[in-house]
């Protein structure tokens, strides 16, 4: 056929770059601190809660379009519960198969072709997928190293008459910065001056470090009524393969983005509805206790890295660290990931597919430290060699 098979906004986007690297990871034996999975199963009691459902046959069959009723209460009261929101389960509160669908989603609800939306560069790889089957424009609005703290200048500048949407991801993917209450103040100034709409995707909002707050967008005043709020259980729960998410909004905007999510699942994952729902119960302790565990993880991997030679970026959330190459005489992230495999028998993720400017990202090597510490160890045993041949090639 003379006509290209794939749809011509996505061309140019292929396999995702976790699919090669992960890949790769099996194909040569290497640790994978590249995809963002956990190596263990949260906990015991959410997966009992999976498996008595189904034994019980709750949620065998399609379960209700908007997600089970246990689910949406769920979901409401732990918006109550850690941020004092307030969502009438029944009409603001939606379920989706995983955060990622509720982006496709929104986007497909509230876009238009040639609507802008405005991104945080580096971003999560499906937002660009998700804006181009819109056939709206992508606007990126870089966060730089050190600290990759937004500009609210750069922000402004880059909305025009036809800005519509702002996409917002805080704790942020791939550099695990997390917006101060200043920086989303700012945001949301803007949005209520410029009538915009904000999606945000907070999935790592219980994996927040060292006395860091993650503030909803939709807390702060005028921003309930412009907000659709995304969240999931995989990375709060480790069953990242249940794909169980949510959206949060007013009864218009949960109504639109229902429109479009009903076309493109209708349903998912039944029985893990009900175990997410026992698991957005769970107490106090146990959110902690997930975020101290990820954070001495965090710490253990951070030091490796520094002695090994990079130049590393501390998260303040998420389970990824940013470190920059340049410090180990790199220029390339892409290709420093396709040969670290052979070289040290280790697995990242090139932060440059995560950039529209390509020249920001190239040094740029996201690694991920939800895995378990002896992983981890082994992990940085093997990375030290990069030193080591580092002072071979001097000589």
């Amino acid at each position: 056929m003379r006509r290209p098979l794939l749809n011509r906004r996505l061309a140019g986007m292929g396999t995702t770059i976790f699919a090669e690297m992960s890949a790769l990871a099996v194909r040569t034996g290497s640790i994978n601190l590249g995809q963002g999975f956990p190596d263990t199963d949260g906990p015991a009691e959410v997966a009992e809660a999976a498996a008595r459902a189904i034994r019980e046959g709750h949620g065998n069959q399609y379960p209700p379009g908007p997600g089970i009723p246990e689910l949406r209460q769920a979901v409401a009261d732990h918006q109550r519960r850690f941020y004092g929101l307030e969502y009438d389960p029944e009409t603001e509160v939606l379920v989706t198969a995983g955060a990622t669908e509720a982006i496709a989603a929104a986007l497909l609800a509230l876009l238009e072709p040639g609507d802008e939306v405005i991104a945080l560069e580096p971003y999560y790889d499906s937002y660009a997928a998700c804006i181009a089957m819109t056939g709206a424009v992508r606007v990126p609005v870089t966060l730089h190293p050190p600290d990759f703290a937004l500009d609210p200048d750069q922000l402004r500048r880059a909305v025009t008459p036809r800005t519509r949407l702002l996409l917002i991801n805080s704790p942020h993917n791939p550099t695990g910065a997390v917006l101060s209450r200043e920086e989303l103040t700012a945001i949301a100034e803007l949005a209520c001056e410029r009538d915009l709409l904000v999606v945000t995707d907070e999935v790592y909002e219980h994996l927040v470090y060292d006395g860091h707050e993650h503030v909803p967008l939709a807390s702060l005043p005028g921003m309930r009524e412009r907000t659709v709020s995304i969240s999931s259980a995989g990375k709060t729960f480790s069953f990242t393969g249940w794909k169980i998410g949510w959206v949060t909004s007013t009864p218009e905007l949960v109504t639109a983005v229902r429109t479009a999510k009903q076309f493109l699942t209708y349903v998912s994952g039944g029985p893990f509805q009900y175990a997410v729902a026992e698991a957005l119960r769970l107490p106090e302790s146990y959110f902690t206790g997930l975020r101290d565990d990820l954070r001495q993880r965090r710490d253990l991997l951070a030091a490796g890295l520094a002695e090994a030679g990079f130049t590393v970026y501390a998260p303040k959330g998420t389970y990824f660290i940013t470190t920059d190459i340049r410090s180990l005489g790199e220029e390339d992230g892409m290709a420093f990931c396709r040969s670290l495999p052979e070289r040290c028998g280790v697995v990242a993720i090139p932060n440059v597919v995560f950039y529209d400017d390509e020249k920001a990202g190239r040094p740029l090597v996201r690694f991920a430290f939800c895995k378990r510490p002896e992983v981890l160890t082994s992990a940085v045993d093997r990375l030290r060699q990069l030193g080591r041949q580092r002072q071979a090639h001097r000589r």
